[in-house]
C-alpha cells in the first residue's frame, strides 16, 4: 500500500476514534472511573477472599469502605464551605469596598471619571450575572447528569469486580495461545500502573494539602483548610492544576489583608509546587507513569476539550496504558518510544545514511 494511503487511513481512524470518545463521553467517562477504581480495590477484595469470605460480600465490604472514604472527604470540604458560606456577606462588602477603592486610585493615575468607571463594571456585573441565570437550565442538568453518574460508578465498580474472571477468560479467548504470555504481561503492567498512579495521586493530594492549609495558616488566612484542600483536589489535573490553585487563595489574601500578603501566598504556593513537581511528582506518582512532560501537557489539553475536568485527570493513566500496549506491539515501538521518558543522548541525526557510513570508514 502507497505510503499516502496509509497515512489517510490512520489519519480516519484517529479521527473517527476522537469522535466516538467525544460522542460516547456519558457512557465512557464513569465506566473508566469504575475500572480504575476495582483495579485499586482488587487487592483488597482478593484478601477476603483468600480468608474464606464469600466474594459479593467481599466486593459489597470493599465498596462500602471506599464510599466511607469519599463521604468523609466531602463531609470536611462541606463543613469548611458551610464555614465560608456563613462570612460569605462580610467578604462580599469588603470585596466591593475594595473594588472601588482601587477603581477610584486608579481613575486618578488616568484621569478618568471614576462614576464612570464604576458605572461600567456595575454594567459589567449585571450582564455576567444574567448570563448566569440563562445558564441555571444547564447548571441543572449537568447536576442531574453528575448525581446519575454518582449512581452508576458503585454499580460498575461492583460489576466489574464481580465479572472480572468473566472478562479475563474474555481476553484469554481474543488472543491466540503464542500471545497468552505478551498478554498476561500488558495486564499485570496495566494492574501495577493503575494501582501505583492512583495510591500515589492519593498521597500526593494529602501533601499538599497540608502544605497548603500550613502555608496559608501561617500567614493568618481566613478559609486556610478550605482553600488547602481545594487547592491539592485541584493540583491532581496534571502540570496545569497547580497554577489554577494559585488564583483564590490569593484573591481572598488581597480582599481580607493586603497585596503584600497576596504576593506572600503566591511565594509560598511556588515553594510548594517546586516541592511538588521535583520530589513528590517524581518519586510518589510518576515513578510507573513514563510518559515525557510534552506528550504529557499535550494529552491532558486534549482530555479537557474532548471530557472536561475528568478527562484532565483520565490523560495520563490512559496514555500511560496506550505506552504498555504500543511497548509490547513490535510495529508500535516507535509510538511507544516517543510517549516515554527515555531520551537517547545524540548530537548528530541517528540514520545511518551512505554518507555516514562513509564518513565512518574515513575516521577508520
Amino acid at each position: 500500500m502507497p505510503f499516502y494511503a496509509k497515512v489517510t487511513f490512520v489519519l480516519i481512524g484517529i479521527f473517527l476514534s476522537i469522535y466516538m470518545l467525544y460522542v460516547g463521553d456519558e457512557i465512557l467517562v464513569p465506566l473508566i472511573f469504575a475500572l480504575f477504581i476495582s483495579i485499586l480495590l482488587n487487592p483488597m477484595v482478593n484478601w477476603m477472599v483468600r480468608k474464606k469470605v464469600p466474594k459479593i460480600v467481599a466486593i459489597s465490604i470493599a465498596l462500602f469502605v471506599a464510599i466511607v472514604v469519599i463521604l468523609g472527604l466531602v463531609g470536611i470540604i462541606a463543613a469548611q464551605f458551610t464555614m465560608v458560606a456563613k462570612t460569605y456577606p462580610q467578604l462580599r462588602v469588603k470585596f466591593e469596598a475594595t473594588i472601588t477603592e482601587y477603581t477610584q486610585w486608579i481613575a486618578a493615575r488616568l484621569n478618568t471619571d471614576p462614576n464612570a468607571v464604576l458605572t461600567w463594571m456595575r454594567n459589567t456585573q449585571h450582564e455576567a450575572m444574567n448570563s448566569i441565570n440563562s445558564s441555571i437550565g444547564q447548571t441543572l442538568l449537568t447536576v442531574g447528569n453528575a448525581f446519575v453518574v454518582i449512581v452508576l460508578v458503585p454499580v460498575y465498580i461492583f460489576l466489574i469486580l464481580l465479572y472480572k474472571p468473566l472478562f479475563l477468560e474474555f481476553i484469554r479467548r481474543l488472543f491466540n495461545p503464542q500471545h497468552h504470555s505478551t498478554v498476561v504481561e500488558v495486564l499485570v503492567s496495566i494492574k501495577t500502573i493503575i494501582q501505583s498512579y492512583l495510591v500515589g495521586l492519593v498521597i500526593e493530594a494529602v501533601i499538599v494539602a497540608v502544605l497548603n492549609s500550613i502555608a496559608l495558616l501561617v500567614l493568618g488566612i481566613e478559609y486556610a483548610i478550605i482553600l488547602g484542600i481545594t487547592g491539592a483536589i485541584v493540583n491532581v489535573i496534571p502540570y496545569i492544576g497547580g497554577v489554577i490553585g494559585f488564583g483564590v487563595p490569593m484573591v481572598v489574601a488581597f480582599l481580607t489583608k493586603s497585596p503584600l500578603t497576596a504576593l506572600l501566598v503566591l511565594v509560598l504556593y511556588s515553594v510548594i509546587q517546586f516541592v511538588d513537581n521535583h520530589y513528590l511528582v517524581p518519586y510518589i506518582v510518576a515513578s510507573k507513569v513514563k510518559v515525557n512532560a510534552l506528550v504529557a501537557i499535550v494529552v491532558v489539553l486534549m482530555g479537557g476539550m474532548l471530557w472536561g475536568v475528568p478527562g484532565m485527570f483520565l490523560s495520563i493513566p490512559l496514555t500511560a496504558l496506550v505506552k504498555v500496549i504500543f511497548d509490547h506491539v513490535r510495529e508500535l515501538h516507535p509510538w511507544g518510544f516517543l510517549i516515554g521518558d527515555d531520551i537517547p543522548t545524540l548530537i548528530r541525526l541517528p540514520f545511518d545514511t551512505p554518507r555516514t557510513r562513509q564518513n565512518k570508514r574515513a575516521s577508520k
